[in-house]
Parts: C-alpha cells; sequence; structure tokens
C-alpha cells in the first residue's frame, strides 16, 4: 500500500455493476484542475456546489460521453482532508471506467483499497476507530450493526478511550514529577490518592470489557448449526429460513456432504446458517468426512437446531447433540403427526408453518433482547488493547499498594506507559504501518 499523499488519486466509489448513478472520486492536490479537463463546464468550479456538466470522452476534448454532476469540496473541508472533486454520471461501468481513465491520462493514480479513507486518517480528520468503523458500516448486514458502526463513526468509543487515556497521562505526569525531584522528596500524588484514582481507571476499562463479548457478537455474529439424521429436512429447514434455494433438496439420504452456510438476519442480529450432513454412521468416505464436518460444526456453533421428523416414529429419545445449547425442530408438521413433544418446536419447511415461532425461540436462545442496545466496544484488535490497558493498569494498582506504599513510584510509572501505549495504539497515535496496511487493505477501492 502506498502512504504517499502527495499525488492526486482517482476511483469509482459505488459498487461494482451498473446503476442509476455511479460515482468518481478525485482526491488531492490537482483533483480541481483535472476535474475541470474531464468536464465542458466553463469556469471554477463552486465550492461544495452540485454543477451539472457534461463529461468528455478524453481529457480537453469536444465530444461528451455522459452528463454528470460534479462537487467541489477544497480542503480542509473535505472526506480527506484535501481537495475533493466527486462526478456522478449514470451508473455505466463502461462510462465509469473512462472517466476513471481519462483522469489517469489526466496524471491522477488508480486509488488503493481504503486509500481515501486512509488519506482522512492521515490528515487528521478522522482517527483509527472511526476509520475502521467505515469498514464496519459499509459491511453491516443487519440495522444493529450498522447502528454500532455508526456510533463509533460518530466518536463513542473515541471519547470513552481519550477520557481514560487523558487520566493515565495525569498520573503518569505527577509521578514523573516525583521522580525528577526525589532528593526535594516532592510528591505529587500520594500512594493512597493514587490507588483510588488506578481504581476509578480498572472500573472504566473493566465497563469496556464486560460489553466486549456482545460487541463482538453484534460485529461478527452467531452461527447457528442445523443437524439431525438423513432426510428429516435440514436442507429444507435451511432453505426457507435463508428464504433462498441454496442448498440442494432430495429424497436420497446423504445428498448434503459439505457445509452450507447463508447470512440472514434474526430479531436485529447476524446470523450464519449452517447446513450439514447427514448424522448417520456408514457411508462412503466423502459422505464420512461431511458427517465429521457436520460434528464439528455443531460443537462450535452458537446454538444448535436438532432437526427431527415429526411424520415418522421417534426413537426412544431426542437426539443428543455435541453443544448444550440446542433447540429441538420438530420438521413436516404439514403431515400426519406420528407422535408430538411439548419440548420441540413444530415447523413445516414445505409450508412455512411455524417458522416465525422458531425464529422467535432462537432469537430467545441467543438472547438477542441483551444484545439490541449497541455496545461501546466491538472491534477484536480494540478489545485486545483494552485488556492490555487494563492489565497494565491492574499492575499498577498492585506496585502502588505494594509495601504500604512505600514501592518506588518508578515501578508504577513504567505500568502506566504500558497502559497508554495501549490505549494510543486504538486511536492510531502508535499505530505501526504494517498494521495500517492490514486494516485499510480490508476497504474496496474507492472507499
Amino acid at each position: 500500500m502506498s502512504f504517499s499523499v502527495s499525488d492526486t488519486i482517482v476511483a469509482i466509489a459505488t459498487p461494482p455493476g451498473q446503476g442509476g448513478i455511479g460515482v468518481v472520486r478525485l482526491s488531492g492536490p490537482d483533483a480541481h484542475t483535472i476535474a475541470r479537463r474531464l468536464i465542458s463546464h466553463e469556469g471554477a468550479l463552486g465550492p461544495r456546489r452540485a454543477t451539472f456538466t457534461t463529461v468528455r470522452l478524453k481529457p480537453d476534448a469536444v465530444e461528451t460521453i455522459d452528463q454528470a454532476v460534479a462537487t467541489y469540496f477544497p480542503a480542509p473541508h473535505s472526506y480527506t482532508g484535501e481537495e475533493v472533486v466527486e462526478l456522478s454520471a449514470h451508473g455505466s461501468p463502461v462510462v465509469l471506467r473512462a472517466i476513471v481513465s481519462s483522469a489517469i491520462a489526466c496524471g491522477a493514480r488508480l486509488a488503493e483499497p481504503g486509500e481515501f479513507t486512509l488519506r482522512a486518517f492521515l490528515n487528521g480528520r478522522i482517527d483509527l476507530p472511526q476509520a475502521e468503523a467505515v469498514a464496519d458500516l459499509i459491511e453491516a448486514v443487519t440495522p444493529l450493526q450498522a447502528r454500532a458502526a455508526f456510533d463509533q463513526l460518530e466518536g463513542t468509543l473515541t471519547q470513552e478511550i481519550g477520557e481514560i487515556d487523558r487520566a493515565v497521562f495525569d498520573l503518569a505526569a505527577r509521578l514523573e514529577a516525583s521522580v525528577d525531584f526525589p532528593e526535594e522528596g516532592y510528591h505529587f500524588v500520594d500512594a493512597e490518592g493514587l490507588a483510588a484514582a488506578l481504581d476509578g481507571l480498572i472500573v472504566r476499562t473493566g465497563a469496556l470489557l464486560a460489553a466486549a463479548n456482545r460487541g463482538r457478537l453484534v460485529r461478527e455474529g452467531l452461527q447457528v448449526a442445523i443437524v439431525g439424521p438423513p432426510n428429516v429436512g435440514k436442507s429444507s429447514l435451511f432453505n426457507a429460513l435463508a428464504e433462498a434455494p441454496r442448498a440442494i433438496v432430495t429424497n436420497v439420504p446423504g445428498t448434503t456432504r459439505d457445509l452450507v452456510t447463508e447470512v440472514v438476519e434474526i430479531d436485529g442480529l447476524r446470523v450464519t446458517l449452517v447446513d450439514t450432513a447427514g448424522l448417520r454412521d456408514g457411508g462412503d468416505f466423502i459422505e464420512a468426512e461431511g458427517v465429521e464436518r457436520a460434528r464439528r460444526a455443531q460443537r462450535v456453533a452458537d446454538l444448535v437446531l436438532a432437526v427431527v421428523d415429526r411424520s415418522a416414529p421417534l426413537a426412544a429419545d431426542l437426539p443428543a447433540t455435541d453443544n448444550g445449547k440446542v433447540l429441538y425442530v420438530a420438521n413436516k408438521s404439514d403431515l400426519p403427526p406420528a407422535w408430538r413433544r411439548d419440548d420441540t418446536v413444530e415447523v413445516s419447511a414445505l409450508t412455512g408453518a411455524g417458522l416465525d415461532v422458531l425464529r422467535g425461540r432462537v432469537a430467545r436462545a441467543l438472547d438477542a433482547e441483551a444484545l439490541h442496545d449497541p455496545p461501546a466496544i466491538t472491534n477484536v484488535r480494540h478489545i485486545a488493547l483494552v485488556r492490555r490497558a487494563d492489565e497494565a493498569l491492574r499492575r499498577a494498582r498492585g506496585a502502588a499498594r505494594a509495601e504500604g506504599g512505600s514501592l518506588s513510584e518508578e515501578f508504577v510509572l513504567a505500568d502506566l506507559q504500558d497502559a497508554r501505549a495501549a490505549l494510543e495504539e486504538i486511536s492510531g497515535r502508535r499505530a505501526p504501518e504494517d498494521l495500517l496496511a492490514h486494516i485499510f487493505s480490508r476497504f474496496c477501492i474507492g472507499k
């Protein structure tokens, strides 16, 4: 990834494919100059004004290729903090690629993935958690994920981390002063006050960590494995919940031999459904491997839907699973029942009967209601660094209370510096280049 901010970059900012509108974004010192060569509008573009114009087929040519709206955002009041021009044309890939090619012919460079947001970070328009929130917001598949990402884009996590960091800095500064004047006997913070201040900071980092698992589930989603013996309708149930014919459905046992997955929304949660091979002994090598994968999937799933056929005689008991969190689903309720039990959810994957009840039971089993308020922290990187800061603060508190508070302040200071290093890595003030490259490589080109 190039970290140069001295050149002008260009890319299509809208998703691939055809659409009503497509946007080409230019950012850099020559964005306005290059844009003027691409459009027929005479004179300078007004700041933050939408200007109707036509786009030339080639730079400075008379022949045009499309109508467009040009919007100019002068530095530093733009997304990237640089000069930015956005050309909104018809969403034809041919037209948009032609505009990009013309911009490159004028001296622009094709943007790297995430480079517009990277420049916004490098130019101080946003910090690193906000940049990561941009990617999370783009990738959100549920309203809850979008809300959590937007809160972080608005700076909720940044504010909380910043307040903790400033408090740690204040303590470290007072300890530094005490260490710098040992002979004079100055102590700018007493041992009891230091320990109390650290207790307060540990409460704040602890609160973030307490919400961390909930945040991870909101961001990454949960996994629900559909398991059971052959021909009980697992694949039919999978397709019904996914509302798409994703899995092959036949009367032949052993049709499903590999894991089939689909992401769905259940009560605001991102849920990955996993259709598995029918659990039975025997079969060929490929089916046996499918059964083993099914068992592994149910062991790691957040919830298992154990499917049984309500129209066929039931064994002595419901099938056991390798996962303690299980819902038993009695499928084929549209057929005459061979048995009934109160501890099963009756559905018909064929007619759709009972599916809404099943979704509600799945939501309750996954404790969806507890996840409805977006947590302050969702990113695994942030969670790991907050945990590191929390551990350093706990070490500092232990050092502050050691030997009746007579232990050298340098021990406490070293732990406070470790805590600050972790907090500053969250915000990006101490982020190494390889970390930035990894984070921004997740982005699409044009963002």
